[in-house]
This record gives structure tokens, sequence and C-alpha cells, in this order.
């Protein structure tokens, strides 16, 4: 009884622990967010593309890359 009672009582702090963690971590993320610059957005554009949709597909034309 006194190995199960220690085992569950571990389970309960290592549970806590981890919520605490969470929130605070989560509280950080949210507080940290910050609107981005205009050159940032410029060099996010430059990097990943400009966000308009692709063209349609042509008839014949391969959907998987050459490889």
């Amino acid at each position: 009884m006194t190995r199960t009672v220690l085992i569950v009582s571990a389970c309960m702090v290592i549970a806590g622990i981890a919520t605490i963690t969470t929130v605070v971590l989560m509280r950080d993320e949210g507080a940290a967010a910050s609107p981005m610059t205009e050159e940032n957005r410029a060099a996010r554009a430059t990097f990943f593309g400009i966000g308009k949709e692709l063209p349609p597909i042509e008839k014949g034309q391969e959907m998987r890359p050459r490889w």
C-alpha cells in the first residue's frame, strides 16, 4: 500500500510540474509575439514566396516532380 501511494503521489507531482511549465511557457509565447515589420515581411516573402494561389494544372502535365 505504501509503495502504491508513493508511486501515485510521484505521478501527481510530475503532472503538476508539467502543467505549471506548460502554462508558464504559453504565457511567454503570447507576450513575445510582436507585429512583423515591413522588412521582416519582405524577407519572408522572398524566402517562402508570396502567398498566391498556384496556377491550374494543364491537361497532360505531371503533378509530381521530375527527379
